[in-house]
């Protein structure tokens, strides 16, 4: 992922922002970390995801969120005002990562935790690839697209 694109774009995900803030302090030697966490996502900290949770039989699914992190403070530019921030989030992971980590390696941790997941609420029949599709309807969801109804999508 090129964060670099969100000045040339004007857009970008939790990722993409922060990494491209982390990346500018870096720069210039601020002490500012670039964290990557995995939080229960539910339709009470994340408004807009409760309808695909629920026709999934779930009422969370974990999510990777990446913010910064100072020694005063956690930054968070891409949910002001919106649901929980994540200073108010509790991590079931939470990890210091770079700029270059917010593509493959970011969604290598995800699919642990996720896995990880599954296995200690015992829905370890639900599979790892069923339970990555109801996340990425939930975030389909949230960018506006309706969500696709499928069998996939269900617990078995």
């Amino acid at each position: 992922m090129d964060y670099r694109l969100v000045l040339t774009e004007g857009r970008g995900t939790c990722s993409s922002k922060h990494a491209l803030l982390a990346a500018l302090a870096q720069e210039n030697e601020l002490a500012v970390k670039l964290t990557l966490g995995v939080y229960e996502m539910t339709e009470t900290n994340t408004p807009g995801v409760g309808k695909v949770l629920a026709s999934s039989g779930l009422s969370s699914i974990p999510e990777a969120h990446c913010f910064l992190r100072t020694a005063f403070s956690v930054i968070d530019v891409t949910m002001p005002g919106e649901a929980l921030s994540a200073a108010e989030r509790v991590f079931l992971h939470e990890e210091v990562i770079g700029p270059a980590d917010v593509g493959a390696y970011k969604t290598s941790v995800h699919r642990r935790v996720l896995a990880n997941w599954l296995y200690a609420t015992g829905r370890s029949s639900f599979g790892l690839d069923a339970a990555w599709a109801v996340r990425e309807a939930c975030i389909a969801a949230l960018s506006g697209e309706a969500p696709k109804p499928s069998s996939t999508l269900q617990a078995s």
